[in-house]
């Protein structure tokens, strides 16, 4: 059975959050949207012209009335009498939703007020998301202007169209009804008026950029022959596409049996002939949402796109250029999902500014949302950081004029900084929010005191992990659950309302940002910074895994929340804080920590220091296929809890019939090991490297190795495979873990 989602490939939802600028979005007459409370909790109001909209389902908190002076403003501008209309409030249930109908074209605002969330509270604004219904006339919702538009215009299916674009002018692709590729060509308008045809380039861009596919930031660039940039992607809401296939031609569908049929490269000679360009047999062009694949055999393969309705590319101009688009006219294929449809270009004023960023999707049903900057961007963007894409944000890979190596160092002999607020942060509380941790964790969260940390694995059913976690104590029925995943606080909601649990769970991600002080002189910086009251530990009597709260600066300083943790096998601590409050709480630390020799410390050296202490990474050690125990987090899964949670039952059996365990392995070669090199004993493959790094402070190649447990015991040779795995083989030695500091005397300390 297939199932394709069809409801969800067809609405265009908005998330708003609480407290932030009031969202601005066009309607038309005969829409319908609803609002949905994602978590509960939130008040909102919403502006419009009057009789522009009507409820039709769900209750209202108020009929339609006479904005205040501070919607007035808001309203300026626009047309028609406004009316607000207040909706939801502190009792509105998780997920209730109210719809609405669109009677006459227009414009609607939402308000949604909050205050900021203090760091030891747990009380973050709500999300509430805007879900269109498709319009009964079939008309498709495009996404709002991302700014000044100065071209737009519509590339009907199965043509293509060219245009011209200025040095500094941003292009955006979008796709109008979802899976409809779009052929991309673009020339040096400047080279071609001197007679000169300089196109975007497949082999200069691949082997400069080191991508396949360019994307937002660092290697972000598309290159002419000469390997001079032409255009570079600013925004990506779908991250699969391919480049430099041909765009599809004459000879590909006279030899698959349909003479005569349109195709891109006819349509762009046609497009293009008026700019003096010569005709082409096959265009190599950039495939936007073309989803192909190279196979482990070196076939191309290629299926249905990703994109969405109204999913985009937005691309700026790097010179003045000479640019066609096309709607890729295959419905042979299910290249366009077997029915080609429109593609829509908008061409914005080189005054915008737009960020560089991708979307993600926690779920098939949820918002997509762009990489964002954590309240430490610019205080980073100071020290040299060089950025990376990471679970949703913008981190730091490494600085420059420090380099890994010497990040390294500064953390394991002086002390480092990081940013870490990608960590998705959720306030579970309410009368069950023990029973529901207690429920959703493998730790005995009964156990854990206010004030106190700890460490846990979140599984499945079947026993494989969600996620690991922390989870803080904040009050008696008051936790902070921080992780990796997103997901993480769906699942959480899951849990409440399958068994009708008085439980709230909030995302607090974006309402707390964190820093890590990692390193022996961690204490010695952080300990004069932090004023504590006297009912809270302070910073030399904090023990490991418990937190304080204070304030940086003294009794009306910065408020803060500072935890005892960390992922470098130092001592350390992090320090969580508001995002508007994260640059002066860096720079304080900052400037603190430079008689300590205090370096900042970016993802690449963060990966050698948590390989050295065995700290495991998900998608790495643990994954949705294997268990705490394979995960070497076994710890997290104590014997002693007797109380029922999600994949105890198959935690017990897999325990008691472990079929893999994660071991350490160390060489005596310097030959680098990597995540997914296969191991062998002999001919068998028997394991594989989840994680390994060339250890700085051990001097030799070391890795964590998930391997069958009958071949698991210390001191053990087997061998890592490279290239096919036969011609080349590197001898490891099984050894515990971690490697560095087994007794964790440091962090401890």
């Amino acid at each position: 059975m297939t199932l394709l989602l069809p409801d969800l490939l067809r609405v265009t939802p908005l998330r708003v959050a609480g407290g932030g600028t009031p969202a601005r979005f066009a309607v038309q007459a005969g829409e319908r949207f609803d609002l949905v409370n994602v978590s509960g909790g939130q008040a909102a109001t919403l502006l419009f012209a009057k009789e522009t909209v009507r409820a039709v389902a769900g209750a209202l908190l108020s009929a339609p009335q006479s904005p205040d002076s501070r919607l007035t403003a808001l309203w300026s501008g626009q047309e028609g009498q406004p009316v607000a209309c207040a909706v939801f409030g502190p009792q509105t249930r998780m997920g209730e939703r109210v719809g609405f109908e669109v009677l006459h074209d227009g414009v609607v605002f939402i308000d949604i007020p909050a205050e900021d969330m203090l760091p030891e509270n747990s009380n973050p604004p709500g999300f509430l998301d805007i879900v269109f219904e498709p319009a009964p006339d079939g008309r498709v919702r495009l996404p709002e202007p991302l700014g000044v538009v100065t071209q737009e215009f519509r590339v009907p299916a199965a043509t293509a169209v060219s245009y011209r674009v200025a040095k500094g002018e941003y292009i955006q692709i979008l796709d109008v009804e979802g899976r409809q590729c779009s052929d991309f060509l673009a020339f040096d308008a400047q080279a071609l008026a001197q007679g000169e045809e300089y196109g975007l380039d497949a082999t200069a861009t691949r082997t400069v950029q080191g991508n396949a596919m360019p994307v937002p930031g660092l290697r972000g660039r598309f290159l002419d022959s000469r390997m001079r940039p032409l255009v570079e992607i600013v925004q990506d809401t779908v991250g699969r596409h391919d480049a430099f296939l041909l765009a599809c031609t004459a000879k590909y569908y006279d030899d698959t049996g349909y003479p005569g049929h349109a195709n891109c490269t006819e349509n762009f000679n046609a497009a293009l002939a008026p700019e003096g360009i010569a005709e082409r047999s096959g265009w190599p062009a950039i495939n936007f949402f073309f989803n192909t694949e190279v196979l482990e055999c070196g076939t191309i393969a290629s299926t249905e796109p990703w994109s969405r309705p109204g999913d985009y590319v937005l691309l700026r101009a790097l010179t003045d250029l000479v640019c066609a688009s096309s709607s890729c006219a295959d419905d042979v294929t299910s290249a366009n999902g077997w029915a080609p449809t429109d593609i829509h270009v908008r061409v914005y004023d080189r005054h915008n500014i737009f960020p560089h960023g991708v979307k993600h999707r926690m779920t098939a049903a949820s918002p997509a949302e762009m990489t964002r900057r954590t309240g430490f961007h610019d205080s980073l963007a100071a020290q040299g950081a060089r950025f990376v894409e990471y679970k949703g944000f913008w981190l730091p890979s490494c600085f420059e004029g420090y380099g890994p190596v010497a990040e390294y160092w500064g953390c394991r002999t002086q002390a480092c900084i990081m940013d870490l607020s990608a960590l998705r942060k959720f306030e579970v509380t309410g009368p069950d929010a023990e029973v529901l941790l207690q429920m959703a964790a493998t730790r005995d969260i009964r156990k854990l005191s206010v004030g106190q940390v700890v460490y846990t694995a979140l599984c499945y059913p079947h026993g494989g992990m969600l996620d690991d976690a922390t989870v803080f104590r904040l009050g008696p029925q008051a936790f902070r659950l921080v992780c990796g995943d997103e997901y993480c606080g769906e699942w959480l909601q899951a849990l409440v309302s399958e068994h009708g649990l008085a439980a709230n769970v909030r995302a607090s991600t974006d309402q707390l940002h964190n820093m890590s002080l990692q390193g022996p002189q961690s204490r010695a910086i952080l300990a004069p910074l932090v004023w504590t009251a006297p009912t809270q530990p302070d910073i030399e009597a904090l023990k490991w895994f418990r937190f304080t709260i204070g304030r940086i600066g003294g009794p009306d300083g910065i408020p803060v929340l500072v935890s005892r943790t960390g992922y470098t096998g130092e001592l350390g601590y992090e320090i969580w804080c508001h995002p508007k409050h994260a640059a002066a709480v860096w720079g304080a630390v900052w400037t603190a920590g430079q008689a300590h020799g205090l370096v900042p410390l970016g993802l690449e050296a963060l990966d050698w220091l948590r390989i050295e202490a065995g700290l495991a990474f998900a998608a790495y050690e643990f994954c949705p296929e294997t268990d705490p125990f394979e995960a070497g987090i076994g710890f997290a899964v104590p014997a002693s809890k007797t109380e029922d949670y999600v994949g105890r039952e198959a935690l017990l059996r897999r325990k008691q019939h472990p079929a893999r365990v994660l071991v350490g392995l160390e060489s005596s070669s310097n030959e680098p090991l990597a995540h997914g090199d296969a191991l062998y004993d002999g001919r068998a493959r028997v394991g594989v490297v989840t994680s390994a790094c060339l250890s700085p402070v051990l001097k030799k190649s070391i890795a964590l190795a998930r391997v069958d447990v009958t071949l698991a015991e210390h001191g053990r040779t087997l061998e890592v495979g490279k290239l096919d795995g036969i011609q080349k083989r590197i001898p490891v030695r099984i050894t515990a873990f971690p490697a560095y500091d087994p007794e964790k005397t440091k962090v401890r300390s």
